[in-house]
C-alpha cells in the first residue's frame, strides 16, 4: 500500500475522503494563528492584524483540504507533507536528511539510485523551502508596490500600484498559510520517519507499538486536550539562523526526527492514554515549536526580500524606494 494511504488510516482502519495527513484542523490553525500574532513590528501592518492571523490559520489547512481533487493532483502533492527518514538517518537508503541535494531533481536522482523515488520518500524539506522562497518574492513585490504607490512622481499609475499591492497582500497571506502547513508538518515526528503510523518493519527490539497511532495523536488528542493559549505560552524567542534556508530547514527537520524514539517511548509508557498529561504536553510543545519556526521564517523572508529583485526587467526595492526607478514598466509588463 502506498505510504500516503497508510499515513491517512485512522484508528478505525478506514481512509476517509479529505482526511488530513498532518496535524488536524485544530493543530494547523494553532500554528498559523499563533505565529502571525507573534510577528514583530518590523513586518508590514497588514500581515499583523487579527484578521490576518485568522486567515493564515484557516489557509494553513488548505493543503489538506485540497486532497481528493484528482489522481494527478494528489499523487504529486501528497508527498510534500512528509519525508521518510530511516533509522540510519538516510531517506530510504538514499541521501541523508542532514545532507540533502540542492534541488529536487538531484534529490530524485539520489533516491532512484537507492531504489526509491520522491513519491515514496516524500519531499517535505523542498516544500518548505519552495514556499519560503515564494514568500520572499511576494514581500519584495509588496515593498516595490508600496513605495511606488507613495511616490507623487508616479501618480499616473498609482491606482494600478494600489490594486496590485492589494492583490499581493492576499497572496502573501495565502502563501504564508501554505508555508504554515508544511512547517507544521515538520514539527510532527511521525512526518519525519519511516515509522509514520506505528513501528514499521524489523527489528523492533524495544517492542514499540505497531498500531496506527498517527491520526489519533495529531487529531483527536490535540483537538480535545491542547489549548491554543498553552501553545502560545511555550513559544521560543525569535532565532535568526544566519544560514541558508536549506540548512535551516534541514536542522529543523533533523531536530524533529530525533524525537521519533522519545515519541514511541512515550506511547509505550502510556503517555497517549486518556487522562495522561504527557501526550498533550508533547503535542503542545511541538505545535509551539512549529509556530516559532513559522514566525521566524516569515521574519527572515521579510528581511531577505529587501534585496530581492522583482519584475522584468528586474528592479530592486531600494531603487524604487529612493525614486531612482519607476517600476511600472517592469511590473505591468511591456511584452
Amino acid at each position: 500500500m502506498l505510504r500516503l494511504i497508510a499515513s491517512a488510516v485512522l484508528c478505525f482502519g478506514v481512509v476517509l475522503p479529505g482526511q488530513a495527513l498532518a496535524w488536524g484542523a485544530s493543530g494547523h490553525r494553532m500554528v498559523g494563528e499563533i505565529a502571525i500574532r507573534a510577528l514583530p513590528a518590523e513586518l508590514p501592518p497588514f500581515v499583523r492584524t487579527r484578521g490576518a492571523a485568522l486567515a493564515v490559520g484557516e489557509l494553513s489547512r488548505e493543503p489538506d483540504r485540497a486532497k481528493g481533487a484528482g489522481e494527478i493532483h494528489d499523487a504529486d502533492r501528497d508527498p510534500a507533507h512528509f519525508i521518510d527518514v530511516s533509522d540510519d538517518g538516510t531517506v530510504l537508503g538514499g541521501p541523508r536528511l542532514d545532507a540533502l541535494p540542492r534541488t529536487r531533481a538531484d534529490y530524485e536522482s539520489a533516491l532512484r539510485a537507492a531504489g526509491s523515488d520522491s513519491w515514496q520518500a516524500g519531499y517535505l524539506p523542498y516544500a518548505i523551502v519552495d514556499r519560503w522562497q515564494q514568500l520572499v518574492k511576494d514581500f519584495a513585490y509588496w515593498r516595490v508596490l508600496a513605495a511606488a504607490e507613495r511616490n507623487p512622481a508616479w501618480a499616473a499609475n498609482r491606482a494600478w500600484f494600489a490594486a496590485d499591492r492589494a492583490r499581493r497582500e492576499a497572496q502573501i497571506l495565502e502563501h504564508a498559510g501554505e508555508l504554515s502547513h508544511f512547517v507544521g508538518d515538520g514539527a510532527q515526528p511521525l512526518h519525519v520517519t519511516v515509522h509514520f503510523n506505528g513501528w514499521s518493519g524489523l527489528p523492533n527490539p524495544q517492542g514499540y507499538t505497531t498500531e496506527k497511532i498517527h491520526g489519533p495523536f495529531e487529531g483527536a488528542l490535540v483537538r480535545a486536550r491542547v489549548r491554543p493559549e498553552s501553545v502560545a505560552m511555550r513559544l521560543a524567542p525569535f532565532h535568526a539562523c544566519g544560514c541558508s534556508i536549506a540548512q535551516r530547514t534541514a536542522d529543523y527537520l533533523g531536530a524533529t526526527s530525533r524525537l521519533v524514539i522519545p515519541f514511541y517511548e512515550l506511547e509505550k509508557a502510556g503517555g497517549l492514554q486518556p487522562g495522561d498529561a504527557r501526550g498533550p504536553a508533547f503535542a503542545r510543545d511541538q505545535l509551539a515549536r512549529g509556530a516559532a519556526e513559522l514566525r521566524d521564517l516569515i521574519v527572515e523572508a521579510w528581511r531577505t526580500s529587501a534585496t530581492e529583485e522583482v519584475g522584468w526587467r528586474p528592479v530592486q526595492p531600494a531603487d524604487v524606494a529612493a525614486g531612482r526607478v519607476d517600476p511600472f514598466p517592469s511590473l505591468y509588463g511591456t511584452d
